[in-house]
């Protein structure tokens, strides 16, 4: 198998997870060329890889299907070998179905998936189990390789290491604390409340992207940890992992920076409010915490990807989480320098 492209165009996450993929088919062709298609705003997670041939960028924005149609073009010239399509909606069907390759490979919910060479089930987990995504990703790729899944991972370069360096000089933790859907995201004031309460023997850095920048600020202003840093919006995604990567510990909601300490294998505690972890989106990091609440909600989990707003009105499932379940991950002390 020469040439190989993987399609994830979804949001950051998924494509963080995706690169599992990459990993597992490096390892089993290590000479094949292998893209990867992303949604335009995505392929700086890809900077630099070094298993990447090429990375593939689908403007979904501006003329989205009109750039659909000039990949479609592009893909058919590059005559993959294989093309595994881990999206379930119809664009990416097509540009699969209508790829050329030998090999087009993605899941039954697609809805062109029988124009597919092979679909394979989409599982997801039943009451009492776990399936990760990484797992269900692999399932695309298994009988090619094996049902062992690959960790995503990324590579920052040794100029994002640089561009971090000056803050890594001490102990430090770094909070993520934005998140798409306002159900995931741990609310502003127990941010406060938690940054408030960690140790001063630490520097807190706060990350996120340029659209998080209201909630850091507005966090910034109620925060008297006179430790505390606001780099949000100021780090690319690559940046921001290399950060992660020496960070003494990492606290993030059920969204992208959980991922990004991932593939980095950082420190992380992941807190989770109206989602759970058995939907297969957990932290992969050898040292991971979870924290969710625990009282015995009902109404908890509500929803696969979270809501705009709690349904019920009250945000239990976030309010009920306490610092002393925060801070028991973290060190007890940690020297200076």
């Amino acid at each position: 198998m020469q040439k190989i492209l993987i399609i994830q165009t979804a949001f950051i996450g998924d494509v963080v997870l995706a690169t599992g993929v990459a990993e597992k088919m490096h390892l089993f062709f290590p000479g094949a060329e292998i893209d990867f298609l992303v949604r335009q705003g995505n392929e700086a997670l890809l900077l630099g890889h070094p298993f990447l041939h090429e990375t593939l960028v689908w403007h979904k924005k501006q003329h989205k299907y009109k750039h659909l149609f000039i990949l479609l073009k592009k893909i058919l010239a590059r005559k993959y070998d294989a093309v595994f399509n881990l999206q379930r909606f119809a664009a990416t069907g097509l540009l699969t179905a209508f790829s050329g390759a030998r090999q087009t490979v993605g899941f039954d919910k697609n809805p062109l998936s029988f124009l597919f060479t092979k679909k394979i089930p989409h599982r997801f987990a039943q009451p009492g189990e776990t399936i990760h995504e990484i797992e269900r990703n692999n399932d695309l790729v298994a009988f090619l390789t094996n049902d062992i899944a690959a960790k995503p991972r990324l590579y920052p370069t040794s100029g994002d290491y640089v561009a971090v360096q000056q803050y890594t000089q001490q102990p430090y933790l770094c909070i993520a604390p934005a998140s798409v859907w306002f159900t995931k995201q741990f609310p502003a004031e127990k941010w406060v409340a938690l940054i408030n309460a960690l140790p001063t023997n630490f520097n807190v850095y706060l990350i996120g992207g340029p659209a998080d920048k209201a909630l850091c600020e507005a966090i910034r202003q109620r925060v008297t940890n006179s430790r505390m840093i606001d780099l949000c919006g100021s780090l690319t995604f690559l940046q921001s992992a290399a950060l992660q990567q020496g960070a003494v510990m990492n606290y993030v909601n059920d969204s992208a920076p959980m991922h990004f300490a991932s593939a980095v294998n950082a420190p992380v505690t992941a807190i989770y409010c109206s989602t759970v972890p058995s939907f297969g989106y957990g932290p992969l990091s050898s040292n991971s915490t979870i924290v969710q609440t625990e009282e015995p909600l009902r109404c908890r989990p509500c929803g696969i990807h979270g809501h705009k707003a709690c349904p019920l009105g009250h945000f239990n499932c976030a309010y009920s989480i306490t610092n002393q379940q925060l801070l028991q991950p973290l060190p007890i002390t940690m020297p200076l320098g």
